[in-house]
């Protein structure tokens, strides 16, 4: 089974109205339908430059006015994913639930109007203290025409466990949104990205940020790239790097994915890292 894949680095900068936003998102939803891309990822808390839009008062939004945005955002992806025929992990939106609690969730728009939502996991210090959110409270997977995904967003990826998990529930690609301001930031996620792909033998599909929200707190800068990650065995590529993009570049990176290179290795790889794990002496998931 094949299917290609392609990742935004999606350019933040401030902009005057939801209108605005969602002529960016389309713009990039087109090119990757040009490229006949069949599933696009966008980068955790995009959305964040609808806080650019200035209130009543002129001044940026507060992250407890992103929720506000939800049902436009849900029907604008929705739309996009029916009209262009696309699976569209649409990053991350800060949600709130029923009890007041907010949450950064990773959205997965399929073309026949179905949503799958999956909230972090794994909440980073800034997050809690600065915005107070909430962490999920479990591991999705989905299935898809072309495969099993789940979708593990930035921090969440520096988390074995978790991932183990994913694919343990069958998940062959884990599509992997991220938002980092500096470079150590990008560097723990895309090196615990790496890591997942050969313990697991699976692909991962990660995108970042790039540009800035000068008016917004804690998004004033970005750095980021695109990448499509593979194990490092003979049939990939030897540094595990299928494609990525310029850093910092406002762009699409695009590729193929084949599943049966990862049903290969694991059979007969170079190593065979998810076969050989010791359940005997650490806890699988079950």
């Amino acid at each position: 089974m094949r299917l290609r894949v392609s990742a935004v680095q999606y350019h933040l900068h401030t902009i005057d109205s939801f209108e605005a936003f969602a002529a960016q998102v389309e713009h990039y939803i087109r090119t990757a339908d040009e490229f006949g891309s069949e599933y696009v990822l966008f980068p955790e808390f995009m959305t964040t430059q609808l806080m650019s839009i200035p209130d009543e008062s002129g001044k940026a939004r507060s992250i407890d006015a992103l929720p506000e945005f939800t049902d436009a955002y849900l029907e604008l992806f929705k739309g996009l994913a029916a009209r262009y025929n696309m699976y569209i992990i649409g990053g991350t939106h800060v949600i709130r639930t029923s009890e007041g609690k907010l949450l950064n969730a990773a959205h997965l728009f399929m073309p026949d109007g179905t949503v799958g939502v999956q909230p972090k996991l794994h909440i980073t210090p800034t997050e809690v203290t600065e915005w107070n959110m909430g962490a999920g409270d479990g591991l999705a997977v989905f299935d898809t025409p072309k495969g099993r995904i789940a979708m593990l967003t930035c921090y969440d990826i520096e988390f074995p466990e978790i991932v183990r998990m994913a694919r343990a529930k069958g998940a062959d690609i884990i599509f992997c949104p991220s938002c980092t301001d500096d470079r150590q930031g990008f560097y723990r996620v895309r090196y615990c990205a790496h890591a997942r792909t050969i313990e697991n033998q699976i692909y991962i599909v990660t995108t970042g940020t790039v540009g800035s929200l000068p008016t917004v707190d804690f998004m004033r800068l970005n750095y980021g790239q695109a990448a499509v990650l593979t194990p490092n065995d003979i049939p990939f590529p030897p540094r595990g790097i299928m494609v990525e993009g310029e850093i910092n570049g406002d762009m699409i990176v695009t590729a193929d994915l084949d599943l049966s290179l990862l049903y290969e290795v694991r059979e007969r790889g170079s190593v065979t890292t998810w076969r050989d794990r010791r359940t005997d002496l650490y806890t699988d998931w079950k």
